[in-house]
């Protein structure tokens, strides 16, 4: 099993290479240009300022990778985030993904977080499947939100609660502020 760990900056171009097959040979990204590693690279900063973007990183290569990022903008949404995760070929189905949620969840307890949701273009049974198997259920289908490839697709939203608070601890812990350690990443 790929280690798991904190994305760095080294790793963005890698990262990069994973992301970019999803967005120029398939309709599971929405974008329509891979971003580069600079690019990357950028995103990867902004979103570590906050949360936690993670790595699984097997001999050195990069298996793939999870981030949470803010699920709005309304401060009453503080507390949810958005989760992706994203595999090299070579790693579907080895339980790779459920391996970066289930670290990136504990993580994000840690912060405080209450809710995650992700979205996923449809049909897409692997992606479906992985985030059910950590925990996920179906919300509803936004149906023919977005184009690409000559077609109307639809996105399936997918949520889980993380905590069983009634009420928030507080604001966020800002990722680079929670000590973490070899266990968290186990």
């Amino acid at each position: 099993m790929p280690t798991i760990r904190p994305a760095r900056p080294e790793d963005a171009a890698a990262i990069a290479a994973v992301y970019a097959p999803y967005v120029s040979e398939t309709a599971i990204s929405f974008e329509i240009t891979p971003p580069d590693a600079e690019e990357m690279s950028r995103r990867m900063t902004a979103c570590m300022a906050v949360y936690p973007w993670l790595v699984a990183e097997d001999g050195g290569r990069i298996a793939g990778y999870a981030y949470a990022g803010r699920y709005s903008g309304r401060a009453a949404y503080d507390w949810a985030v958005e989760v992706t995760v994203y595999l090299h070929p070579d790693y579907h189905r080895k339980h790779v993904g459920r391996h970066l949620y289930q670290t990136l969840f504990a993580i994000l307890r840690r912060q405080g977080v209450h809710s995650v949701f992700a979205i996923i273009t449809l049909p897409n049974d692997a992606s479906v499947g992985l985030h059910r198997a950590s925990g996920m259920r179906e919300i509803g289908i936004y149906r023919e939100v977005g184009f690409k490839f000559g077609e109307w697709r639809d996105v399936l939203s997918m949520g889980m609660i993380l905590s069983d608070r009634a009420l928030p601890i507080g604001p966020l812990i800002p990722f680079p502020q929670l000590t973490l350690d070899r266990q968290d990443f186990e």
